[in-house]
């Protein structure tokens, strides 16, 4: 008798084990018991009772059952929690009362389950600074900076740039120094994503250049865009809208404003783990005159050397087909810089 009781204690502990816990059950006929803990990408992680942590890929589960509610969201874009109870040739169900009969859905519509917590939307951005310093046949001094700010959330995108250089050099008869390149620009563009691919845009743009007589140029722009690729190695997206262009140089009296379209893309691509192609295109023709145009474009590389520090290369190239008198109508700017990434 004394040997009686915990007999029939360890069977009822046994059977709880057994009969108690969350399953699956593989296309190829075998059984894990255990814990679910989430699901997410594909692949289910599932604390097994006698293997430990174990991951399945979804495409190999048959059904599934748990002991507890878990959260389950389907591709359809609906989503419970609730405990999931086993059902027959790739398919699950939800529990039911006893007025409402259990509901089933395919095993492949899963999307996740316990996904953990998206991560809050943050700021990041980075900051680069470039110095040449030239001593001998030749006196130069010149110093550049460039600061690029994004922030992404999954309804909108909103990005913060500027590029700014300064130099002089010194005339080897005068013994003056000279101005050889005196600009910056700033940039900002708001997007609102409508679906997954498309959004609206507002962006504006400011730059300035003394070198050439450019006192200011101001661009509002409005459109639409698609976002054709998005992903941690590469992105690309076109754009198409209007814009009001406004020009005022130092060397006229007279100013230029017209609307105009605006047209262009976005582009990078990681070329290796720590170097990356950055390019971008816009192009404004004026809607009464489509000659009379403003393109501008960049094309850099990074190449990251810690998580945090980087060198970068890049090049700036505007063409204004109605230049201020005496200025070219092509302008390319270069900058080289080491930067820090946060």
């Amino acid at each position: 008798m004394r040997y009686r009781i915990p007999v029939v204690v360890a069977c009822l502990v046994l059977f709880a084990q057994i009969c108690h816990g969350d399953e699956i059950h593989l296309k190829n006929g075998d059984r894990i018991s255990g814990k679910i803990q989430h699901l997410v990408d594909g692949k289910m992680t599932i604390k097994a009772d006698v293997a430990g942590t174990v991951t399945v890929d979804l495409s190999n589960i048959q059904t599934l059952s748990s002991d507890e509610p878990v959260e389950v969201n389907l591709k359809d874009q609906t989503g419970f929690t609730q405990k999931v109870l086993r059902a027959e040739f790739g398919r699950f169900a939800i529990e039911g009362s006893e007025s409402v009969r259990a509901q089933e859905f395919a095993v492949a519509d899963i999307v996740s389950i316990n996904p953990p917590p998206k991560p809050i939307p943050k700021w990041t951005g980075d900051i680069s600074v470039g110095v040449t310093s030239t001593h001998g046949n030749t006196k130069t001094e010149m110093i550049s900076a460039n600061a690029n700010f994004s922030k992404r959330t999954e309804k909108d995108r909103t990005t913060v740039s500027t590029d700014y250089a300064k130099g002089e050099q010194k005339d080897q008869d005068t013994g003056e120094d000279v101005t050889i390149e005196d600009w910056w620009r700033a940039k900002g563009k708001y997007d609102y994503f409508f679906s997954k691919k498309m959004y609206g845009y507002v962006d504006g743009r400011y730059e300035k250049d003394a070198v050439a007589e450019l006192d200011r140029r101001t661009i509002i722009g409005v459109g639409g865009g698609y976002q054709w690729i998005e992903s941690e190695d590469m992105n690309f997206s076109s754009e198409f809208g209007l814009a009001s262009l406004y020009e005022k140089y130092d060397n006229q009296t007279d100013s230029n404003s017209e609307i105009s379209l605006q047209l262009g893309y976005n582009f990078d691509k990681k070329l290796r783990k720590n170097i990356k192609l950055v390019h971008d295109l816009t192009y404004y023709p004026a809607l009464d005159k489509f000659s009379d145009y403003y393109l501008t474009t960049t094309a850099g590389v990074r190449a990251d050397f810690t998580e945090t520090f980087f060198a970068t290369a890049k090049a700036i190239l505007n063409y204004d087909a109605t230049p201020a008198i005496g200025a070219h109508k092509t302008d390319v700017k270069y900058f080289f810089g080491l930067g820090y990434r946060f």
